[in-house]
């Protein structure tokens, strides 16, 4: 059954809008700052070459997928993109902003459903029994997003967490399992073999989609190589010629250049509960720590399949921020995505 889009509402008089290019990426970024110092009281991105990366991914199109309102004055007062390019694309993913001095007039409301509009021209291509439901999340602490998104038809579905450690001294040297050692991956020879292991480890995650090799590896290759990138810090646990587990990390998060930023930590089913991850994320810890970072941080699903909020709270995480996940279904049908470990 598919569900009819809401008509779209009109923008307010002597706003326009219009598709983004590369000379963008810096008034976009202080509009998320501003935006998010309303909000969480610290910036949201501070690496304009993390953004450029991200418009130039394979797939993406900043003029067709991302929208921005400028006022009368021509001052960019709204964002929104549409990601379409994981396949097959059940779940687009939604994510905008709204410069707070110009809430309440509708601008949201309008740049969500230009964005349920531009994500649904893949559901010709999906195969029609697939469910198709637009994602899209916020902040806790943003209640007038929240709201916004109840009223358009979306509902909480999921949580997630940033969270963060402060090394305030050098942290305990890993333990590792009998048989597991430590390799450095190589970019260039390791790359596939790393990637293969990443989505082996994360097909027991909510929300895994399978794809087709060609187009993920892609994707992939296009964000762990991408510029800032440092292949000193990718460590991959070894079983012999095997990939246990790997940590995937950036020299600093895109939101703060101080914070170390473990980006994929990953145990292969195998080898799982022999401490592979826990080795895995003090060893980082260790390296961030050499390196003068004093915070480190990490993204986890709220209720991780596989335990993995519990690995970060013993190794001395803490919760930092608090993101909700909602979704709407425009079209019910069988559900692909990974929602629980018997699947």
């Amino acid at each position: 059954m598919k569900t009819t889009l809401e008509t779209k509402t009109e923008l307010p008089k002597g706003f326009t809008a219009r598709g983004a290019n590369l000379n963008d990426v810096e008034p976009a970024m202080k509009l998320f700052n501003i935006w998010s110092q309303a909000v969480i009281q610290q910036n949201e991105l501070t690496d304009a070459n993390a953004l450029r990366n991200e418009w130039v991914s394979p797939g993406f199109d900043p003029a067709q997928d991302i929208c921005m309102v400028f006022s009368p004055e021509g001052m960019l007062v709204g964002y929104i993109e549409a990601w379409t390019t994981t396949k097959p694309p059940v779940h687009p993913w939604m994510w905008g902003r709204v410069h707070p001095e110009f809430g309440g007039l509708g601008i949201g409301t309008w740049l969500l459903q230009w964005a349920e509009q531009r994500a649904s021209r893949v559901l010709d291509d999906l195969p029609a029994d697939l469910r198709f439901a637009p994602r899209t999340g916020i902040h806790r602490s943003a209640v007038e997003s929240k709201k916004l998104f109840e009223d358009m038809g979306f509902g909480q579905i999921r949580s997630s967490y940033e969270m963060r450690i402060n090394l305030d001294e050098a942290p305990p040297a890993p333990l590792w399992a009998d048989g597991i050692t430590l390799k450095i991956a190589d970019p260039e020879k390791d790359v596939v073999a790393v990637y293969k292991a990443d989505k082996e480890a994360f097909r027991d995650h909510f929300g895994y989609v399978e794809e087709p090799f060609e187009e993920g590896f892609a994707r992939f290759k296009h964000f762990l190589l991408g510029e800032g990138s440092d292949p000193n810090l990718w460590f991959l646990a070894m079983d012999g010629g095997e990939i246990a587990g790997i940590s995937l990390c950036r020299p600093n998060s895109y939101d703060d250049p101080d914070l170390g930023w473990v980006n994929i930590l990953g145990v292969r089913r195998p080898w799982r509960k022999r401490g592979v991850g826990l080795a895995l994320l003090q060893h980082s810890f260790g390296e961030f720590y050499k390196r003068g970072k004093r915070k480190v941080g990490l993204g986890v699903d709220a209720e991780n399949l596989t335990g993995a909020l519990r690995l970060y709270e013993k190794a001395g995480m803490h919760v930092h921020l608090a993101f909700d996940l909602f979704e709407k279904t425009i079209r019910s049908g069988r559900e692909i995505s990974v929602e629980s470990l018997s699947e």
